[in-house]
């Protein structure tokens, strides 16, 4: 699930990179330690790791940690907005905003707008950032109900798309097709057929809106026995009434994703995290994501937008840090919810973690969480807090 490999203009990059004596966080602790990168797998973790690689480079990491590359599973790559008109539409994001912060893995999705930002140009920037060289996926559709699709159907998206992992819709928001339970229903009921078909999971990335009604509707569906598993909320730290709702869908088995780039119901993200944990929610079934590039509109009473902004791609690397150095958070813990879990929740148990046969993804910090090096699939494209990797219209 590295996708593919990492070429520039059509010619393959063979990498192999030994970094030493870094604190390894897996994300759990495992001490001083060396990795071994060949292309973009990691093919080893130990201790004084003496390889013999033609065109091995050696990266001293003393004194550095060494963490999972962080992986943003909603982030608009092509950009979102629209709301005020054409010239309301956020700008289409670039391969070095993701490396400066981290970012190693994405799922790009489309928004509000199913006119003017289409889900072929989803697919082509989702591709794009694959040959810069970080790994990339996608939602197919938007906010729309029925799904705007690549093909003739969902299922068809989801077993011809290898790029395609799921379905976005939106509920709960002014902006929505407002679908009844029975058609988000259906609509869950292709996503798992024609992932089954495609040997893929499948899930219904929901962006959850404020107005009532979206959890109770996900009540419903699961009261006749559809799994869980392929219902995943977002935007759940946004407004109370929807973080609470979230808690217990999470306490039934389902994921919380908690928006790091917009508002939220509390002073900030990390202590929606903290909050959930308070309220019994397992640590490994909450997710942070940026929302980074969509617009971040305001809109007042009468559902008027009356101010826009665009969305960071970094929040997931200042809540990580502010878990750590404000909330107290261990490490281990605090990496989770951008990394391993993460991966976790979208099947991909070679992402978000750093240990033998995972894709080669790492970040290097100093001993107070400024961030030096980023490696992605093998390539460092980070160097001593410079973007020395960028996107191919950047250079």
């Amino acid at each position: 699930t590295c996708a593919l490999p990492i070429s520039r203009f059509g010619e393959e990059i063979m990498t192999a990179l030994l970094i030493k004596n870094a604190r390894v966080f897996a994300p759990q602790d495992l001490g001083k330690n060396d990795v071994l990168m060949v292309n973009d797998r990691i093919v080893a973790v130990g201790q004084n790791l003496a390889p013999q690689l033609p065109d091995l480079e050696i990266l001293d990491a003393s004194g550095k940690i060494l963490t999972p590359g962080f992986f943003d599973q909603h982030i608009h790559v092509t950009g979102g907005g629209g709301e005020g008109g054409p010239s309301t539409r956020t700008p289409e994001l670039v391969l070095s905003e993701l490396i400066s912060c981290g970012t190693t893995s994405v799922v790009g999705v489309s928004g509000t707008d199913y006119t003017t930002r289409s889900i072929p140009n989803l697919l082509a920037k989702v591709r794009a950032l694959q040959t810069e060289g970080v790994s990339a996926w996608m939602y197919t559709s938007n906010y729309k109900y029925p799904a705007t699709t690549l093909t003739d159907s969902i299922a068809n998206d989801l077993f011809f798309v290898p790029e395609v992992i799921g379905v976005k819709i939106a509920l709960g928001d002014h902006r929505s097709s407002f679908p009844t339970a029975q058609q988000v229903l259906a609509v869950l009921a292709e996503v798992r057929v024609g992932a089954m078909i495609a040997g893929k999971t499948g899930f219904l990335h929901i962006h959850t809106g404020n107005i009532p009604g979206a959890f109770e509707m996900y009540d419903e569906i699961l009261a006749k026995g559809f799994p869980i598993k392929h219902i995943r909320p977002t935007h759940c730290g946004r407004i109370r009434h929807v973080f609470d709702s979230a808690v217990e869908f999470c306490k039934k088995g389902g994921w919380i994703d908690i928006t790091t780039g917009a508002s939220c119901c509390f002073d900030h993200p990390a202590q929606a995290v903290i909050e959930a944990i308070g309220m019994g929610v397992d640590p490994t079934h909450i997710t942070l994501s940026t929302d980074g590039h969509g617009s971040v509109p305001r809109f007042n009473e009468k559902g008027e937008m009356v101010g826009l902004g665009v969305g960071g791609v970094d929040g997931n690397l200042k809540e990580t840090i502010r878990l750590i150095s404000d909330c107290k958070m261990p490490i281990e813990q605090a990496l989770l919810f951008t990394t391993k879990n993460v991966g976790d929740a979208l099947g991909f148990k070679d992402q978000g973690r750093v240990e033998v046969g995972a894709c080669a993804n790492a970040c290097l910090f100093t001993e107070d969480f400024n961030l030096t090096h980023v490696v992605a699939r093998g390539r460092v494209m980070m160097r001593d807090g410079e973007v020395v990797v960028k996107g191919t219209f950047e250079i």
